[in-house]
């Protein structure tokens, strides 16, 4: 069961945890080559795209947080998702037991200042629930907008790693009151 205060609402966004009836949605935006070449590199198959959605609703379910599946307030239209997880990537243990910010939205969605609205709510919310924690996240050196986005929310690059055979940026967010 999701974390009690677990929707959000925007301007133009609702935020909800996933349900398993979400994965079209997920399955047409990760198996978005160009949507994802900064994220995975390449497009993930139905079987991938299902364990990502039952490690979100799990997150939700085991840690009270996780990731939100993004839609238009005025019609419902999928926009992608925004949340936070914790997933022991063994990048250090700082990293490691930081709630890590992620964000991913579908190639229709882009551009319309969407991430930043649903970035700024779930930092808002967690905020209120872990007021004197950092977040953390990686992002491909390559991936510009990611990399402006998350400076927009002064998240600061900490450090290069290499994950699972790429190269990301470390950055981190130190706690900022909402």
């Amino acid at each position: 069961m999701p974390a009690s205060g677990s929707l959000i609402e925007t301007e133009r966004l609702v935020m909800r945890p996933p349900v398993l009836s979400d994965f079209a949605q997920l399955y047409g935006m990760w198996s978005d080559a160009e949507v994802v070449r900064h994220v995975t590199g390449s497009a993930l198959t139905r079987e991938d795209v299902w364990s990502r959605l039952l490690r979100s609703v799990g997150h939700w379910a085991a840690m009270g947080f996780g990731h939100w599946i993004v839609s238009k307030k005025c019609n419902g239209d999928f926009v992608g998702e925004v949340g936070f997880v914790r997933l022991m990537r063994g990048l250090g243990e700082d990293f490691d037991a930081a709630p890590e910010t992620g964000w991913m939205l579908a190639r229709q969605a882009q551009r319309s200042g969407y991430a930043t609205e649903a970035l700024a709510a779930a930092l808002r919310w967690s905020a209120e629930r872990w007021p004197a924690s950092e977040t953390v996240c990686i992002i491909s050196p390559d991936n510009a907008a990611s990399i402006r986005l998350a400076t927009k929310f002064s998240y600061q690059a900490d450090r290069n790693v290499t994950y699972k055979n790429k190269e990301v940026t470390v950055f981190r967010r130190p706690h900022v009151r909402a």
